[in-house]
């Protein structure tokens, strides 16, 4: 719980007292008066015009508390720095408007009201962080545990029970009036001086409230003149003061605890005992306690504060506030889960007992199947008896029809053999019918065979003869083309041999028609042979005939003597003419060879077909 928290708690008392209608609104001049004390007190300067311009554009008259929060936040609660005002001074102000109000107290035990001030402030620390502010039973106890142990007296809890068990404190909790008033009852502090109660009560708040830890007695050893003096010592958070006095008027000294500080006991020495020392980062400070539980309790203290400097806690009270919340909402938390678990046991159980009398429904209706069962069992078997004996009676007239049948069939199996051999019969008959029924249709279909192959064979030959002939259309081209394409017609009749090879092989009709082909090529190579022979006669006497014979030049002799040559003349057409010569025998050679090479290959295909 932070500081705006705790202010806007007292200050929420103050303005629900000034609310005299109970509507829930202020007129706005109150709320300036309450305004102006909330600054002095809190020591923040105070702007009256502030509020007017505020609430310039709403002339409607009172204002409410979510109207008037903007207000206190923006221009009083902004402004607000801790350590600067007295929180007490606040406190006193908002009690004093709430308490005219409120605060009637009616009985002969009446609290001063220091007291129901200070109570009043305890309220607001241990109460619930949800308006209207309320305080939570667990608390109120916690609370008067404390007191009582400040008394050193035990807690009366019969009459807290009382209290608690009435119906508006177990549904809201209790209000701070309620509160007050079983203080003021007296039954809680029955046989309590009013001077013990308020001292505790002034205790209670300086630790609660005030943030005090401890305080008392305790010798302090000087820092300059090193001699023993007996101070007051109040332990805060924060620090640790000490002053002249237990009226805390005169204030000697502070000592500023952090993380950095530690305690330590120390051995008894220059004639005090229980004695320890406060380690800051620039002195020591010993101190001496009245006895062992003193220095204990002072040690725990000091050790205490030094923990909530690291953990960076300004009070230990707000924190055992919020682990006391978290305890609360850890056990409800338990406490429905329980109560869950609790729920679900019953569901359990309430599913357990409905099985069961299923179970027991099932068990009857099992019961009842056997009784149903035997029954039908029962009448089975009747049925089963009668049926026995029908087919009993059954089983006799059958034997006595089985006995003339078998007569009968005695014999019918005798006029069944007789058929049984004619049909065996039969069969070999057929089968011998089938037999030459597939022989037949075998010579037919092998006639058919052969046909088809003789007609497939006239076709091959047909075919052959056609190719044979073209071959030899070819060839006889081939031979007119001799002169101008001799590697290509090389080429050519090399293909074209092997074909003709092949067909010689294959078909002897060709071969008489070959051979005359042949006889007829070698004819013609022969006369040809001739034709050139002649042609190289005459072109030899041509060329003897364009020579002209010089003087002196003899003639050749026939009988080898030898030759004179006639000198040529330059004449065009004669190199011309001797230049045809010259191709002419050429193409005559080559003729020549090509009819050699035709009549080897007409010899090998001769030779091939010999041996076929």
């Amino acid at each position: 719980m932070d500081l705006r928290s705790e202010l806007l708690k007292s200050i929420w008392y103050a303005f629900t007292a000034l609310d005299v209608e109970k509507s829930g609104k202020v007129s706005k001049s109150q709320l300036k008066v309450l305004s102006h004390n909330l600054c002095t007190v809190l020591c923040i300067p105070h702007d009256p015009a502030a509020l007017e311009e505020h609430f310039r554009d709403d002339d409607d008259g009172p204002v409410s508390s979510q109207g008037y929060m903007p207000y206190l936040n923006k221009y009083i609660l902004d402004k607000v720095v801790e350590g600067v005002f007295v929180k007490e001074n606040v406190d006193e102000l908002c009690w004093t408007l709430t308490a005219k109000k409120n605060y009637r107290p009616v009985g002969e035990k009446v609290l001063p009201q220091k007291d129901a001030f200070r109570l009043w402030c305890l309220f607001i620390f241990l109460s619930e962080d949800k308006y209207p502010l309320v305080m939570i039973p667990d608390e109120v106890e916690y609370l008067l545990k404390k007191l009582c142990m400040a008394m050193s007296v035990e807690l009366n809890g019969v009459e807290l029970e009382d209290f608690i068990s009435q119906d508006s404190v177990q549904q809201n909790g209790f209000t701070v009036w309620a509160f007050l008033e079983m203080m003021n009852s007296g039954k809680l502090t029955r046989g309590i001086a009013k001077e013990t109660m308020s001292m505790a009560i002034e205790e209670v708040y300086r630790e609660i409230v005030g943030d005090v830890l401890k305080e008392g007695y305790l010798w302090k050893k000087g820092q300059l003149r090193r001699n023993w003096i007996e101070r007051w010592f109040t332990l805060k958070p924060n620090a640790l003061d000490y002053y002249s006095g237990e009226d805390r008027k005169d204030r000697k000294g502070s000592i500023s605890l952090d993380f950095n500080c530690c305690v330590e006991v120390l051995p008894d020495r220059d004639g005090k005992r229980c004695m320890f020392c406060l380690k800051t980062l620039s002195k020591t400070f010993e101190l001496s306690a009245s006895d062992t539980k003193q220095r204990q309790e002072w040690t725990s203290a000091i050790q205490t504060a030094i923990r909530l400097q690291v953990e960076k806690k300004s009070s230990l009270h707000k924190d055992l506030k919020q682990k006391r919340r978290d305890q609360r909402e850890h056990r409800e938390r338990r406490r429905e889960a329980k109560e869950q678990e609790l729920l679900h046991l019953r569901n359990l159980q309430e599913e357990r007992e409905r099985k069961m009398a299923e179970l027991e429904l099932l068990k009857e209706a099992q019961r009842q199947a056997q009784i149903l069962l035997q029954q039908e069992e029962e009448r089975r078997r009747k049925q089963h008896d009668e049926l026995q004996q029908a087919l009993e009676e059954q089983l006799r007239e059958a034997e006595e029809a089985r006995a003339s049948m078998q007569a009968e069939m005695a014999l019918k199996e005798a006029e069944a053999e007789r058929q049984r051999q004619r049909i065996k019969e039969l069969e070999e008959l057929q089968q011998r019918l089938e037999e030459a029924l597939q022989q037949e249709v075998k010579a037919r279909q092998d006639e058919e065979a052969h046909r088809y192959t003789q007609t497939r064979l006239l076709a091959e030959e047909e075919e052959k003869m056609k190719a044979l002939m073209a071959l030899q259309e070819e060839q006889e081209e081939c031979i007119q083309r001799a002169h101008r394409e001799k590697q290509e017609l090389k080429q050519e009749m090399e293909s074209k041999s092997r074909s003709l090879e092949e067909a010689h092989r294959q078909l002897e009709e060709v071969r008489a028609n070959r051979h005359r082909v042949d006889q007829d090529v070698v004819a013609a190579q022969r006369k040809l042979r001739q034709a050139s022979t002649n042609v190289k006669h005459w072109n030899v006497q041509m060329n003897r005939l364009m020579h002209p014979i010089g003087p002196g030049e003899k003639r050749p002799s026939i009988g080898g003597y030898s030759s004179f040559r006639i000198p040529m003349q330059k004449d065009p057409g004669l190199r011309l003419r001797q230049k045809s010569s010259e191709q002419d025998e050429e193409s005559k050679e080559n003729v020549a060879g090509e009819d050699g090479d035709n009549k080897r290959l007409s010899q090998g295909s001769n030779g091939d077909m010999d041996v076929h």
